[in-house]
C-alpha cells in the first residue's frame, strides 16, 4: 500500500510537457519524495554540457563519470544539514554568506568554523560572505604547500638531503603518484613497494656471489651465457638432425633440405640474413659429424657461432677448437644452465640500475622511516584540506545546484523564453536561420541513429576553429524549408562563450520541418525528377553522340582516304512489336478519351466550381504528404537527441510546433526598416501571375454571385438570369405594382393583335 504524501507538488505545462515546479525550500527539502516518474531526466554526462564540470564531479560520488538522480537527491540532503533555508540555493551566486549556514547542527557548525578559519587566514575575518575564489584560492595555497593532506610527498617536501635522495630514488625506479598539487610524489604503498623490491633485488645478487656455479667465467659469464642461449635451439636441432641421420641413412638427404628448395631462392636476390636461409641446417648433416665453428657454416648463422667459438668455447673447452662435438656441446650447457636459470629469475624491477652499493646502503639506512614519518605528517593535515574541500562543495552547490535542479529534475530552463538549458551548446547561423537546439556529439553516426527517432530534421555538422580546435555538433531545423539544406553548406557557429566556429553540414537526418513545406514537397519532387530525367536524357544523347564521332574518327584515321562505311541495314520490324505498339497506341487513346471525357464534363461546371475542382486536386495530392506531416510533428521530441549523448531522458520532452519554432528563428527585416531603391540587378517582375491569379477572383466572385442571383437582383425585373452555361435559372419575383402593370401590358397586347391588321380605313 503506498503511503500517503507529505508533500504538495504543484505542476506546470509547457509545450505539451508536464513537469514539477521547485519553487519552495520545502519542494527542495521533499526532493526524495517524489516519484522517480516524474522527472524529466534520470541521468545525465558529468562532460559536454555547458555547466560546470567541477560541480558535476562533485555530486558524481561514485565517479562514473555519470550523474544519476539519488546523486542528486544526495547533493540536495547535504545542503539541506548545513544550510538554514534550502531556499539560498535560489540566489545562484558563488558568495555563500555566512548567516545562512545552519550552526544548530555538528555538519554547519563545522562549515562556519571553517568558513572563519579560512577568512581570517585570508586577513578577512570580518567579511560576511565566502565566495568561490576564496575558496580556490586557499585550496590553491594549500595544495602548493610542502605538506597538504593528500599523503603524497615530493623531493621538495624532505627536510635533508638524505630523505630527497630517497625520495627521488624511488621516483626514478619504481614510479609516482601524483600530488594534489599535480607535481609527482610517493605514499606509504609506494614507499613499502620500493623497499621489498631492494629487499628482492639485494637476495637474488646475493645468491649469485654465493653460488660459484652460477658464474663459472665471472663477470664474462653473462655475455657467454647470451651467445650460447642465441644458438643454442640452431645447434641442438643440428645435433638431433646428425643423430637421425646416423639411425637411418635414407634420412640424410631429406635432413639437408631437397635440391628444389635450394633452386626455389636461388633466383632471388639472397642476403646473409634472409629467412630463407637462416632457416636451413646449420652446416651439412652427416651421421656422427662434429660440429664446425670456422667453415661450411650457414652463411647466416655464421657470425653467431664465431661469438660462440670466441666468448664460450675457448674460455671452457680451449683455444683453436675447429669443430664441437656432441658431448662437448652438452657439457657447455650444463655449465651455463644455470646460470641462465638464475638470470631467469632476476626480480623485475628498475631498483638494480641504483647499483649493488646504494641498494645496500638504502637497506641498512633509516631513511625509509624518515619518508614514513613525513608521509604521516602530511596525512595528519587531511582534515583541514577536507574542510576546505567541504567549503568549496558547498559554495559550488550554492552557486549551480538549483540551476542543475531545473535541467535535471524539470527542463524549465529548456521551455523558458530567453534562456538556454545546460545541453544546448550554442547557436547554429545557417540558410538565412538562427538554430539554437544545437548539442554537441562525439560521433555523428552513433548519434544519429538515435536522434533520428526525435522526428526532427537534424543538421550534423563539423566545426573548426582558426586555431585549429575541432568540435561536433548537431542542429535541430525547427523553421523554414530543406531546399538548400545538403552537406557541404557551410555557416558560422557561436558556441555559448561567444566564440565563432567555422561550420560545414556532413550529415543531415530528413524529417518534416512544417506542414506548410510538405504542401509543396510533392510538387518540389516531381521537379526534381523531370530535371533528373532531363538531365539523363540529354547524358545518354551526349554519349551516343561522342561514341559515334569517336568511331568515325577512329574509321578515319585507320583508312584515310577510304570511302565512310556504308550504313547498317536497317533492322526488320518483328510482327509482335507491331503487334506491342499497336496495343499500347490503343490503350494511351483510350486514357486520352478518358481524360478529355472528364475535362469536358469539368468544363461544363460553373466557373466557380471549376475553380473549387482544382484547388480539391491540389489538396488531394497533397494531403497524405501534409498528413505523415502533422503526425510527425506531433511526434517530435528531445528524448532522442539526448538519449543519444548519454543523458537518460525519462519524459516525452515534447518540441510542437509552436514551441519548436521558436528553436529556429528565420531571416526576416527589422520592425521599422525600409528598403530604399530599387535592385539595379534584379529581374523585373512578370506581370501575368498577378493578372490570371486577379482574373481568376473575379471570375470565381462572379461566377459564384451569378449562381446564387445576386447579380440578377441588382438587373431589371423580369430579366431572366442565366449561370456561366447559359441554363436560365429563374426570375425576380416581382412587387404588386409592378405585377398590375405587367397583367395590364399584357392585355392590351393581346387586343392589340385581335385586331385585323390588314382594316382599310373608311372613305
Amino acid at each position: 500500500m503506498a503511503s500517503p504524501a507529505t508533500h504538495r507538488w504543484q505542476f506546470s505545462r509547457s509545450g505539451g510537457f508536464d513537469q514539477v515546479r521547485l519553487e519552495s525550500a520545502q519542494d527542495l527539502a521533499h526532493l526524495g519524495e517524489l516519484d522517480l516518474k516524474l522527472w524529466a531526466a534520470l541521468a545525465c554526462p558529468v562532460k559536454g554540457l555547458e555547466f560546470d564540470e567541477r560541480t558535476l564531479a562533485l555530486i558524481d560520488t561514485d565517479g562514473d563519470g555519470r550523474v544519476r538522480a539519488p546523486e542528486v537527491i544526495a547533493a540536495v540532503q547535504w545542503c539541506g544539514a548545513r544550510l538554514k533555508d534550502l531556499a539560498a540555493l535560489k540566489a545562484r551566486t558563488d558568495a555563500l554568506p555566512l548567516a545562512s549556514l545552519d550552526d544548530s547542527g555538528a555538519p554547519g557548525k563545522a562549515v562556519l568554523a571553517s568558513a572563519r578559519r579560512l577568512l581570517s587566514g585570508l586577513g578577512k575575518p570580518q567579511a560576511a560572505a565566502l565566495t568561490l575564489a576564496d575558496v580556490d584560492d586557499t585550496a590553491r595555497s594549500f595544495a602548493q604547500t610542502r605538506l597538504n593532506g593528500d599523503g603524497i610527498v615530493t623531493p621538495d617536501s624532505a627536510d635533508d638531503g638524505d630523505t630527497r635522495r630517497l625520495i627521488e630514488d624511488v621516483l626514478a625506479t619504481t614510479g609516482a603518484v601524483t600530488d594534489r598539487s599535480g607535481r609527482p610524489g610517493v605514499d606509504q604503498a609506494l614507499l613499502d613497494r620500493f623497499f621489498a623490491e631492494l629487499a628482492a633485488w639485494s637476495a637474488w645478487t646475493a645468491e649469485g656471489a654465493s653460488d660459484p656455479a652460477l658464474l663459472p667465467l665471472g663477470e664474462a659469464t653473462a655475455a657467454a651465457t647470451a651467445a650460447w642461449s642465441a644458438v643454442r635451439a640452431k645447434v641442438d636441432d643440428w645435433f638431433a638432425r646428425c643423430r637421425l641421420a646416423a639411425f637411418d641413412g635414407r634420412a640424410t638427404a631429406a635432413l639437408n633440405r631437397r635440391e628444389e628448395e635450394y633452386l626455389a631462392i636461388a633466383a632471388q636476390d639472397l642476403t646473409i640474413s634472409a629467412n630463407e636461409v637462416a632457416n636451413f641446417p646449420l652446416a651439412r648433416v652427416e651421421a656422427g659429424r662434429a660440429l664446425p665453428l670456422t667453415e661450411g657454416l650457414n652463411p647466416a648463422w655464421a657470425a653467431a657461432i664465431a661469438t660462440l667459438r670466441t666468448v664460450v668455447v675457448e674460455p671452457l673447452v680451449g683455444r683453436g677448437k675447429a669443430t664441437l662435438g656432441a658431448d662437448e656441446w652438452a657439457a657447455l650447457g650444463a655449465m651455463l644452465a644455470p646460470h641462465a636459470a638464475w638470470i631467469a629469475r632476476k626480480p623485475a624491477s628498475a631498483v638494480g640500475q641504483l647499483g649493488a652499493q646504494r641498494v645496500a646502503e638504502l637497506l641498512g639506512s633509516p631513511e625509509k622511516d624518515a619518508v614514513a614519518r613525513l608521509i604521516a605528517d602530511d596525512l595528519a593535515l587531511a582534515p583541514e584540506f577536507a574542510a576546505i574541500e567541504q567549503l568549496e562543495r558547498l559554495v559550488r552547490y550554492h552557486r549551480d545546484l538549483d540551476r542543475l535542479l531545473c535541467n535535471f529534475v524539470n527542463f524549465s530552463e529548456f521551455y523558458s523564453l530567453g534562456r538556454k538549458a545546460v545541453f544546448q551548446a550554442g547557436t547554429l547561423y545557417l540558410d538565412a536561420r538562427a538554430c539554437d537546439l544545437v548539442v554537441r556529439v562525439d560521433d555523428p553516426g552513433k548519434h544519429a541513429a538515435l536522434a533520428g527517432l526525435a522526428k526532427c530534421y537534424l543538421a550534423y555538422c563539423d566545426c573548426r576553429r582558426p586555431s585549429g580546435e575541432t568540435l561536433q555538433i548537431a542542429a535541430a531545423f525547427t523553421g523554414g524549408d530543406s531546399d538548400y539544406l545538403m552537406v557541404g553548406r557551410n555557416g558560422l557557429f557561436f558556441d555559448r562563450r561567444g566564440r565563432d566556429w567555422d561550420a560545414t553540414i556532413t550529415k543531415v537526418v530528413e524529417n518534416p520541418i512544417s506542414i506548410r513545406q510538405a504542401f509543396w514537397s510533392p510538387y518540389k519532387k516531381l521537379v526534381r525528377l523531370i530535371e533528373e530525367m532531363v538531365a539523363k536524357r540529354a547524358a545518354s544523347k551526349e554519349a551516343e553522340s561522342d561514341a559515334r564521332l569517336s568511331s568515325a574518327a577512329a574509321a578515319t584515321a585507320a583508312a584515310p582516304g577510304a570511302p565512310p562505311p556504308a550504313a547498317p541495314a536497317p533492322k526488320k520490324i518483328d510482327v509482335g512489336t507491331v503487334a506491342a505498339i499497336s496495343v499500347a497506341i490503343a490503350g494511351i487513346g483510350a486514357l486520352l478519351t478518358t481524360l478529355i471525357g472528364y475535362l469536358a464534363g469539368m468544363f461544363r461546371l460553373p466557373f466557380w466550381q471549376l475553380v473549387l475542382v482544382l484547388v480539391g486536386i491540389l489538396l488531394l495530392i497533397s494531403a497524405p504528404a501534409m498528413l505523415i506531416a502533422w503526425l510527425k510533428l506531433r511526434q517530435r521530441n528531445l528524448g532522442p537527441i539526448l538519449d543519444a549523448n548519454g543523458w537518460a531522458v525519462n519524459g516525452r520532452v515534447k518540441l510542437n510546433v509552436r514551441f519548436g519554432g521558436s528553436m529556429t528563428s528565420v531571416a526576416k527585416l527589422p520592425e521599422g526598416a525600409v528598403m530604399s531603391g530599387a535592385d539595379p540587378f534584379g529581374e523585373k517582375p512578370s506581370p501575368w501571375p498577378k493578372l490570371i491569379l486577379t482574373a481568376v477572383v473575379i471570375g470565381f466572385l462572379v461566377s459564384f454571385c451569378n449562381s446564387q442571383g445576386w447579380i440578377y437582383a441588382l438587373t431589371k425585373p423580369g430579366t431572366p438570369f442565366h449561370d456561366a452555361t447559359g441554363f436560365t435559372l429563374g426570375t425576380r419575383k416581382l412587387t404588386e405594382e409592378e405585377q398590375a402593370a405587367k397583367e395590364a401590358a399584357e392585355k392590351a397586347a393581346e387586343q392589340a393583335e385581335a385586331k385585323p391588321a390588314d382594316a382599310a380605313p373608311a372613305k
